[in-house]
Parts: C-alpha cells; sequence; structure tokens
C-alpha cells in the first residue's frame, strides 16, 4: 500500500505543490484581510483539498496524454506509464477520482466556486494538449496555476476583487517564465518530435530572453501590490527577496550551460514561492 502510495505521488509530483499552494493561501488570508472575520479553518481546509485534487487531476492527466511522447524522450522515459509501473488505466482512475473530488468540494465553499470548478478544472487539463499546436503552452501552464489565489479569495469572499487577480498576474508570469527554461532541457526533442515551445521555437538564448521579460513582468506586479495594498514592510521584505530569487534562476542557467535548470526550477522557485507567502501572510496580518 505504502508503495503504491509513493508511485502516485512520483506520478504528479506531489511536491510540486509547492509553486502554487503558497499563493492559494495568500489569496485566502488577504480575503480575511478585507473582511471583519475570523479565519474559517474548516473552509481553509476545503481550499487546501481543492487545490490538491485539482493538481492531481492536471498532472495525472498530463502524465496520460503525454505517455507516448515519454517514453520516447530520454529525460522522461523513467516516468511511472513509460516503465509499467502504473497502467494508463489506472491514471485515469486517478484523473477522474480527483476532478470529481474538486468540483464536490467546491460546492460545499459556495455557490460561485461551485459554478466556476468546471472551468478552472477544463483550463488546467487543456494545458495538457497545448503542446501539440502552440508554442505558448508555457503561458497557459502559468494561467491554470494563477487561479489558485483568485480561487482562494473567492472561497471566502464569493467576489471578484483586483489585487487577488493580480497575484494572479504575478503567478502566471512567473511560472510561464520557469517553464520555458525548463523546457530547455527538451528542445531538440520537442523540435525534433514536432512539439511546440518556446525554446524548440526560437532556440536557448532566446527562450531565456523572453523568461527574463516575463519575470520582469511579474516583478512589476508584485510592486504593483504593494504600493496598490499599503502592506506593510514584511511585505516588502517578502517581495525582495522573491524578485531576487527569480533573478537568481537565470544566473544558473545559461544558454551554453543548463545543468543547473532542475536546481533553477525545483529548488529557487519552490523557496521563491514559500519565502514570498510567508513574508505576505505575516503582513497582511500585521498591516492595520
Amino acid at each position: 500500500m505504502f508503495f503504491k502510495v509513493k508511485n502516485y505521488l512520483s506520478l504528479v509530483k506531489f511536491s510540486h505543490t509547492i509553486f502554487a499552494m503558497p499563493f492559494a493561501l495568500i489569496g485566502y488570508f488577504f480575503a480575511y484581510n478585507r473582511l471583519p472575520l475570523n479565519p474559517d479553518w474548516w473552509l481553509f481546509f476545503k481550499v487546501i483539498l481543492c487545490m490538491v485534487f485539482a493538481r492531481n487531476a492536471a498532472m495525472s492527466f498530463n502524465r496520460l496524454v503525454d505517455r507516448h511522447f515519454d517514453k520516447l524522450n530520454p529525460r522522461t522515459s523513467g516516468r511511472e506509464i513509460p516503465r509499467g509501473i502504473i497502467s494508463p488505466k489506472s491514471v485515469l482512475a486517478f484523473t477522474i477520482i480527483n476532478a470529481i473530488l474538486f468540483i464536490s468540494t467546491t460546492y460545499f465553499i459556495n455557490p460561485l466556486v461551485f459554478f466556476l470548478s468546471p472551468i478552472a478544472l477544463g483550463v488546467v487539463l487543456f494545458y495538457s494538449y497545448t503542446k501539440r499546436f502552440t508554442m505558448f503552452s508555457h503561458l497557459v501552464l502559468g494561467l491554470g496555476l494563477s487561479l489558485a489565489p483568485i480561487g482562494a479569495y473567492l472561497s471566502v469572499t464569493g467576489k471578484f476583487d483586483l489585487v487577488p487577480v493580480l497575484y494572479s498576474v504575478v503567478v502566471l508570469f512567473w511560472v510561464a517564465g520557469f517553464d520555458i527554461i525548463y523546457a530547455l532541457q527538451d528542445e531538440e526533442f520537442d523540435r525534433n518530435s514536432k512539439l511546440h515551445s518556446i525554446p524548440a521555437a526560437v532556440g536557448a538564448r532566446w527562450a531565456l530572453v523572453i523568461a527574463l521579460t516575463l519575470h520582469f513582468i511579474s516583478a512589476l506586479m508584485v510592486v504593483g501590490i504593494g504600493l496598490l495594498t499599503g502592506l506593510n514592510y514584511y511585505y516588502w521584505i517578502g517581495a525582495f527577496l522573491f524578485i531576487s530569487l527569480m533573478v537568481y534562476q537565470h544566473y544558473l542557467v545559461r544558454p551554453t550551460d543548463i545543468s543547473k535548470v532542475n536546481m533553477a526550477f525545483a529548488t529557487t522557485n519552490g523557496l521563491a514561492s514559500v519565502v514570498f507567502a510567508i513574508f505576505n501572510i505575516i503582513s497582511i496580518l500585521t498591516t492595520t
């Protein structure tokens, strides 16, 4: 039983939940900054469940539809489906179960979140097909993860607001940028397999320029949020560290040396999201 659970956690790269989850927490606590209420911890738990179920569905579906490419790609041939550790039918069942659990959980949050849940799920599942027809798949991935702060905010308030949308824009361009960097590993394979990505389309050098531009936009949004909300100095500490870590990954990866891509992708970005969330939440709770 333990090994089966471990295999599924590996299938969906559960550790990578660290990218979007911290921004969901920011959206959740920021909502209470706008409302004269104490946090509802049962609601908090349901928001966390939604994040887990949606991401499980998205990642397992991605592994399912990409299984034939994964088998041919030396970098991904060791994944669970190509190796026969988990069957495609089991992965499909896992995807459906998590999709149902996601939508079911939103029903117990509020009507707006429940109504929007199929749309959100559709976005994150649709990403898996985008590399087949557009090099802008990185932006679709960013869009999927960017729903985290908006979704958490809507779970508390039941209405849209500008600031969580700006947090989502931060996520969109931050994720798209680091996904371009990550895709450098598959530049040649994607080109030979007629898969679309920015590195395959323009080469490593210009791909890194585009990634840096997207990260610059993300950084501008971070600064804009701080100016708009008037959050205290804890926010600016988190903003400085987040932007610094975005810059640092561009130091780690060069057009002629992508040996540190995984460090830039997982370690640096995971740390960036956690640090930014911690200082954001402290700032939200201490700003009067």
